[in-house]
């Protein structure tokens, strides 16, 4: 067995505690992108927000406007695909919705 001080066994438990939520975020944000569930368009949030899968579809409503896409909106999570505007879900990255905002 190595001779180890006491010192260096603290130091390096200090070190390996402080790489553990690295670590941590790293593997929760895959294993959360997997269990996300998708909007529903048929439900009452998704058409209250005129949500649509495929954002040509839109192309008849009166905000929208070609190349707004979820994955380019300022509510868009590219992590895990949720969106802000629906907590817990996530969205098809060609969607859209009327409340579309440019990312910043």
């Amino acid at each position: 067995m190595a001779n180890q001080s006491r010192r260096d066994f603290m130091r390096n438990s200090l070190l390996g505690l402080a790489a553990l939520p690295l670590g941590a975020g790293i593997l929760s944000q895959s294993a959360f992108a997997d269990t996300l569930p998708r909007v529903d368009p048929e439900s009452t949030e998704a058409k209250n927000l005129s949500y649509v899968e495929v954002a040509s579809d839109a192309s008849d409503h009166e905000q929208y406007a070609e190349g707004e896409l979820c994955d380019n909106c300022m509510f868009f999570q590219e992590g895990n695909e949720g969106c802000a505007l629906f907590p817990g879900k996530s969205v098809e990255p060609g969607g859209w919705c009327q409340a579309w905002a440019a990312k910043p």
